[in-house]
């Protein structure tokens, strides 16, 4: 892949747990395209919403705390990994622990939250040259994207990944607490009225259950040099 050719926008969404945000970010260092996280961008506004007591159902409380909000990255030289920063506070932790996860899909689902992130993500991703993923990026947020992808995999093996992530964080959690968690992430995600889960029409499905996480990134830029070579 060298650094004179087309740039695109490549879109990938799917369930909780599949691989979406690693195979992303290293998607993005092979790249050298920007990487949006918009998982954790409504994980930040969870975070926030959780710390200051925000009635979800209260419509003013919601739009007022969302003008308090103000999300961005940064690239951590020493990790290598992008971070996320709260009103300018390092968040990256913090926004994973579990009273975090329990609550990002109900966040998710208010559609004033949906239309400020959206709005900001459409404007990261407008000088093309980006890898972003979440759930409706294929058909909501860039639905004219060059490459979209739909990862999925087995529930139980999403849990044991997920699992293991916290662990490496340093947080212990029962494996059927973590399946419980995706299973009504699943549910609420895909059946929510804005923007639910998804997959486009055009979009290449990767089912990560039986793949390494080399495998399935390789399987992927094989798409993305596909998809370059025709645009």
């Amino acid at each position: 892949m060298t650094l004179d050719m087309k740039k695109i926008v490549i879109a990938i969404d799917g369930n909780s747990g599949c691989g979406k945000s690693s195979t992303a970010k290293a998607l993005a260092r092979q790249l050298r395209y920007i990487y949006i996280d918009t998982g954790a961008m409504y994980r930040a506004v969870t975070l926030f919403f959780i710390k200051h007591k925000i009635d979800l159902k209260n419509d003013l409380d919601v739009a007022e705390a969302l003008k308090q909000i103000d999300i961005s990255f940064e690239y951590n030289i020493v990790t290598g990994k992008n971070e996320t920063f709260l009103n300018g506070k390092n968040v990256e932790r913090d926004i994973r622990q579990m009273e975090v996860s329990n609550l990002v899909s109900p966040v998710s689902e208010i559609s004033q939250v949906r239309k400020k992130l959206v709005d900001q993500q459409r404007r990261l991703g407008e000088g093309k040259g980006v890898v972003m993923d979440g759930r409706d990026i294929g058909t909501v947020v860039f639905p004219n994207a060059e490459l979209k992808i739909f990862m999925t995999a087995d529930l139980e093996i999403r849990a044991k990944r997920r699992q293991l992530e916290l662990a490496e964080k340093g947080t212990k959690v029962a494996l059927n607490d973590v399946i419980d968690n995706l299973k009504n992430r699943d549910i609420i995600d895909s059946s929510r009225a804005d923007s639910p889960l998804r997959k486009a029409d055009d979009a290449h499905v990767v089912d990560t259950s039986h793949l390494t996480f080399d495998e399935q990134v390789d399987k992927i830029l094989e798409l993305i040099n596909i998809k370059i070579e025709e645009v």
